[in-house]
């Protein structure tokens, strides 16, 4: 591992943060621990939604697991087995961490092509549990800087906080995030938004930044772009909406989805804009869920779409079947994980080849 300082930046260096569809070296996650907060009374439904996503990954690409140590691997590798899956291509590596959103807390890879090869690097975010929500987070905020070890990769610290699950790129040059999330105080209140907006263009090779408004209801996050708006190619977005006027989401995402009806790319094209609908409300102990088709994971080969048995899951299916036609879309069953308050884009981290 390479220690980078903030001059020169990563994008002076010709490194950029590449679209989640361009080709994987592998998919990593951190395993949920049993004494973790994010599945309170309900551990025991989680692994299987593990197993199944990982299923599907391992014919595709590799995947990556953080434990907390040697008895926890051993003890993950059986519940694997005891779902039928195979580890063959399975990677386990004791970098501890307390909760397992990957997404957030995972390092930012980066890629370049210089001199004639296919180079990475990392971004190391800072963490804070989504504003300080869920103390202690230090062993979580370490993830980055391990992986970068362990791949001898540069790794860039650029001294703020940031979430994976609040940014999506195009990998041409465009950012998609939102106000209600990088905005907020609990992140970094001495920054302005033109300040993070550098940060964002320095360290990602962003050219261009486009805001969207508030979030889904229920989202602890403070409005992740990744529950709401993807894109899913250079220039087409998915954005969920809602058709129920009555639902606490009908606004905001009516709102979100007409500013991205004017917005453009780093090239000054209109966006095209794909509607996709909402589950119905779920709630679990009287707390609304923040469940979304948005927050699907793109693999070599496959989308992975989190479904609620709902009768829009069909439907979501289609849409981003339709958007994706040279992959397979998949639907999962993410019900019992969305009760931590995450689906499949938040608890995984793309490594590009």
């Amino acid at each position: 591992m390479i220690e980078m300082n903030a001059s020169p930046t990563p994008a002076q260096l010709g490194y950029r943060m590449p679209a989640e569809w361009e080709p994987h070296a592998g998919t990593w996650f951190t395993w949920p621990r049993p004494e973790g907060i994010s599945f309170p009374g309900k551990y025991e439904t989680v692994p299987p939604v593990y197993a199944a996503l990982i299923r599907e990954l391992i014919e595709v690409e590799e995947v990556h697991i953080n434990v907390w140590n040697a008895e926890k691997e051993a003890w993950v590798r059986g519940l694997l087995k005891e779902f039928g899956t195979p580890l063959e291509r399975v990677h386990f590596h004791h970098f501890p961490a307390y909760e397992p959103w990957c997404r957030d807390h995972g390092p930012t890879f980066l890629v370049r092509d210089h001199e004639g090869r296919h180079e990475r690097a990392v971004v190391d975010w800072g963490y804070n549990a989504w504003g300080n929500k869920y103390p202690p987070f230090d062993l979580d905020d370490a993830v980055p800087q391990h992986v970068a070890k362990l791949r001898g990769l540069p790794l860039f610290s650029p001294g703020i906080v940031m979430e994976g699950g609040a940014l999506d790129v195009n990998g041409r040059g465009t950012l998609l995030t939102t106000e209600s999330c990088l905005l907020n105080p609990n992140r970094n209140p001495d920054l302005s938004k033109d300040q993070i907006e550098q940060h964002l263009k320095d360290y990602l090779g962003v050219t261009h930044v486009l805001w969207l408004g508030d979030g889904i209801v229920g989202d602890d996050t403070d409005g992740h772009v990744d529950d709401l708006t993807r894109f899913v190619d250079s220039r087409t977005v998915v954005t969920v909406v809602e058709e129920d006027p009555a639902d606490d989401n009908f606004k905001p995402l009516r709102e979100n989805l007409e500013r991205l009806q004017s917005m453009k790319d780093q090239d000054g094209d209109p966006l095209r804009v794909v509607e996709l609908p909402m589950p119905r409300l779920i709630e679990h102990d009287g707390q609304r869920l923040p469940a979304s088709y948005a927050n699907f994971y793109i693999a070599n080969g496959k989308v992975l779409v989190p479904t609620y048995r709902d009768p829009n899951d069909g439907k979501a299916l289609e849409v981003l079947q339709r958007v994706f036609p040279d992959r397979r879309v998949i639907g999962i069953d993410s019900m019992e994980l969305i009760w931590g308050l995450g689906s499949f884009h938040c608890i995984s981290q793309q490594e590009p080849a």
